[in-house]
C-alpha cells in the first residue's frame, strides 16, 4: 500500500466513526475524547504527508488507527476496525532514512518501556479485566511484530506496528483500564516536593 492510500483510508474510516453513547454521559465524553484524537492524527498525518514528511505521516496514521480500532473494540465508537495492519510498499527516500531510523528506534524503546510499566486496573472477575488484557496483548503483539520487522530492516512497517500498538495502550489508559503506576508515583513525589508545578 502507498502512504497516501493509507492516509486516505484512515481519513475515510475516521470520518465514518461516531460515538455510541450520548455525549452527556461519561462514556459519551470518553468516546468524544477518543474520536478527537483520531481526527487530530488523521489531519496531522495528511499535513505531514503534504509537506513531504513521510515518516511522521506514517506514524500519525498508524497511531491514530490504534486509537480508532481500540475505541471500536471497546464499544465507545461505531466504525470500521482494521482487520490487519497494511504493508507499506512505498520506499522512503534516502534523505529521510536517518529520520525513519531514529523515530522507529525511539518508538520501539517507548513501547517496550510502556509495556514494562503498564498495570491492568480492573478486577480479575470483570469483563473490563479481559478487555484491558486484550489491549495489552494487542500492544505486545505489535511490539513483537515491529521488532521482527526491525531485524528484517523494514523500518517503515516496523514504525507502523510500534505506533499502532502505542495507540492501543494510550486508549487503555484514557479509558481507565490501564495505568502506569511508576509514572504516577513519580508525579506524586514531584507534586509533594514542588507543590506549585
Amino acid at each position: 500500500m502507498l502512504i497516501e492510500s493509507y492516509g486516505k483510508e484512515f481519513t475515510t474510516d475516521s470520518s465514518a466513526a461516531c460515538p455510541v453513547a450520548p455525549a452527556s454521559t461519561p462514556l459519551g465524553a470518553t468516546a468524544a475524547e477518543i474520536l478527537e484524537m483520531v481526527y487530530c492524527y488523521a489531519s496531522d498525518g495528511m499535513v505531514f504527508y503534504r509537506k513531504g514528511d513521510l515518516v511522521n505521516a506514517i506514524a500519525s496514521f498508524a497511531y491514530g488507527y490504534g486509537w480508532l480500532d481500540a475505541g471500536v473494540y471497546l464499544g465507545y465508537l461505531n466504525g470500521r476496525s482494521a482487520t490487519s495492519l497494511p504493508v507499506i510498499s512505498e520506499q522512503i527516500p534516502d534523505t529521510l532514512f536517518d529520520h525513519l531510523s531514529e523515530k522507529t528506534s525511539r518508538y520501539q524503546r517507548m513501547l517496550s518501556s510502556a509495556l514494562d510499566g503498564v498495570a491492568v486496573l480492573p478486577d480479575t472477575e470483570t469483563r473490563a479485566f479481559s478487555a484491558a488484557q486484550n489491549i495489552r496483548t494487542t500492544a505486545e503483539v505489535n511490539y513483537a511484530e515491529g521488532t521482527t520487522l526491525v531485524l528484517a530492516k523494514d523500518l517503515t512497517n516496523a514504525l507502523v506496528s510500534f505506533s499502532y500498538g502505542y495507540g492501543w495502550l494510550d486508549v487503555g489508559v484514557r479509558t481507565g483500564l490501564l495505568s502506569f503506576p511508576e509514572l504516577l508515583h513519580l508525579l506524586s513525589g514531584l507534586a509533594r516536593r514542588f507543590p506549585f508545578m
